[in-house]
């Protein structure tokens, strides 16, 4: 009995990773196209990208505009680098 609720609880977790997997990858396509709009006006907009790229899979979020709305996006606005000057671009 014991041995047929352990194989349920692995098979549950195996399909449960599973279905996770894909949700990343798409965490991953939805950063780099937000980061591509919100970039297109940057000096240096590879560096942009790289650098909003992480704080969005950080945050799950990305303010819409380079220089403003950065409120839509609490987490993205307050993270600072080690110098204490905005991480995010």
């Amino acid at each position: 009995m014991k041995k047929i609720l352990l194989l349920g609880l692995l098979v549950s977790l195996l399909l449960a990773i599973s279905f996770l997997q894909p949700s990343f990858a798409n965490m991953q396509v939805y950063c780099t196209n937000k980061c591509k709009g919100r970039c297109l006006k940057s000096r240096f907009p590879d560096k942009c990208i790289k650098f909003c790229v992480i704080c969005c899979e950080d945050c799950k979020c990305v303010p819409t505009n380079m220089y403003e709305d950065k409120h839509e996006c609490p987490c993205y606005k307050d993270k600072k680098n080690n110098k204490g000057k905005p991480k995010c671009p």
